[in-house]
């Protein structure tokens, strides 16, 4: 099958409840043993998707691909893993103002980028917040691995619960007592005692960088089927086609 690489400008570089319930919660997206053995004539789409949680294109990202998935459930399945990356992996993990770490960042160019992030969320319903904290996303990355392991439609509802939160509510994605709530809201059990150990998840995160991250160098990424590889945050008409192609 012929490669395919798109690339996007809508890429994230290196250098509440009820919104939830309406924005993610997609019968096509199965476990990993829901997949196996499922007699449907749907066809199954696979994707791995490299993101960090603290960037906003991700975010815009997956909800392209959530409507894209909704346009399309009638047609296929979906598989889909998330997958590691961290955009600043030296960043403190208690954690600095959003703002400040922008201006820092971005110098100048710090407004205009938050000027089109909050036109590009409002495209989408919503509120753009760059208030609050922003920090390391060991933690975060941590629980949605273990999330994985509960099932990858608890993982995909677990990033759109974050990502709402970091984004629109000044949530910091630090905060243990954030990721907390966050997984009992998707129905996540056991997040706690797997948290407060540090190492838990620690070596597979560590795998899935080396594995899925270490060969690229923005985000989002998306692999359909193992062929297919989108980066950045394509609009959902870029997603159907990569659909039918694979």
């Amino acid at each position: 099958m012929r490669l395919v690489s798109v690339k996007s400008n809508l890429l994230h570089k290196v250098s509440p409840s009820l919104l939830f319930q309406k924005a993610c919660r997609y019968k096509g997206i199965m476990s990993a043993s829901e997949s196996v053995g499922n007699n449907t004539e749907k066809k199954l789409i696979k994707i791995d998707i490299s993101s960090d949680t603290v960037c906003p294109w991700c975010f815009v990202g997956k909800k392209n691909l959530d409507k894209a998935i909704a346009a399309s459930k009638d047609q296929y399945d979906f598989e889909i893993r998330w997958h590691p990356f961290q955009l600043n992996p030296s960043a403190p993990k208690e954690g600095i103002n959003k703002k400040e770490f922008y201006r820092n960042k971005f110098g100048s160019q710090t407004e205009r980028i938050e000027a089109r992030m909050s036109e590009v969320f409002r495209g989408h319903g919503l509120e753009y917040n760059l208030s609050g904290l922003t920090g390391n996303t060991l933690d975060s990355h941590r629980l949605m691995h273990f999330a994985g392991k509960k099932g990858l439609d608890k993982q995909h509802n677990l990033m759109e619960v974050l990502s709402l939160g970091y984004f629109t509510q000044a949530k910091f994605i630090g905060d243990q007592e954030f990721l907390l709530e966050s997984a009992k809201e998707v129905g996540i059990e056991g997040a706690e005692e797997f948290l407060r150990d540090p190492n838990n998840g620690l070596k597979e995160v560590n795998e899935e960088l080396e594995k899925y991250s270490a060969s690229i160098t923005g985000v989002p990424y998306f692999v359909i089927n193992g062929s297919q590889k989108l980066s950045g945050a394509q609009p959902p008409e870029v997603f159907l086609r990569a659909f039918q192609v694979v």
